[in-house]
């Protein structure tokens, strides 16, 4: 599987939860993630898409480590079912009346 297939799926998948990516690309910071994942429940996401097999490069590890200490949300998912597993994590199912 692509990446861009990853990343199709991955804003298929947030939008089908009601939120909204963005494609994340900085003309003056290198390995930045790929997209933002802005959520219903208000919470934002940097979210790095890898395919089986791929690796972080050391500047996307530094950008990783630079995030998480500042205490932002940020994920790396490198399967559909990564990404399955992580939005079941960001919604709550609704309910029936």
């Amino acid at each position: 599987m692509l990446e861009k297939e990853i990343e199709n799926y991955f804003v298929w998948t947030v939008e089908h939860a009601g939120g909204k990516t963005y494609k994340f690309k900085s003309p003056t910071q290198r390995g930045v993630s790929d997209r933002l994942a802005c959520m219903p429940d208000g919470s934002t996401w940097f979210v790095e898409l890898k395919i089986k097999g791929g690796r972080l490069s050391e500047l996307q590890k530094i950008f990783r480590n630079d995030v998480l200490r500042l205490k932002q949300n940020y994920a790396c998912l490198w399967s559909k079912e990564m990404i399955d597993e992580w939005i079941a994590t960001q919604t709550v199912p609704r309910r029936s009346c």
